[in-house]
């Protein structure tokens, strides 16, 4: 089973994608927009302080009729950020998001930002995975 890690490094998109905290929400849609991505670091001094996602977005800003030129992503982030370690595999990974109903997970190794895992990530990993065992039982069966 692999590990978020690897996950991680499997990706096509190798660098972290983030954001200042003092940027503007529409500076982060714009990022997401650019790289087909559903939520962002959020960086200052190379280290973690939160998180923004479209949901972020839609509940802080649609919904209460702000501006998002006018809004800064600190004003509407996630501070307590749920993370992964770098160990963790890709069941842990799923069972959190679907326990916390969330959509991404940042992967950390201490406070060492590694990279960032979607739903959608751990989905195609578990899929691959149940692809291996039924080879593996198909196989087993067969001899």
């Amino acid at each position: 089973m692999k590990t978020a890690l690897q996950i991680v490094n499997e990706k096509d998109i190798k660098e972290l994608i983030s954001i200042e905290p003092d940027r503007s929400v529409i500076e982060a849609l714009i990022t997401m927009a650019e790289y087909k991505i559903g939520a962002l670091l959020v960086m200052k001094n190379k280290k973690m302080v939160g998180i923004i996602s479209e949901r972020d977005y839609a509940r802080e800003i649609v919904l209460k009729g702000e501006s998002s030129r006018g809004t800064l992503v600190k004003d509407i982030m996630t501070k307590n950020v749920i993370t992964l370690s770098e160990g963790d595999t890709f069941e842990t990974g799923l069972n959190i998001m679907t326990e916390k109903r969330i959509r991404h997970l940042p992967v950390m190794r201490g406070n060492q930002v590694l990279g960032m895992l979607s739903v959608g990530d751990l989905v195609k990993e578990m899929i691959e995975h149940q692809k291996f065992l039924i080879t593996q039982l198909e196989s087993f069966i067969q001899s």
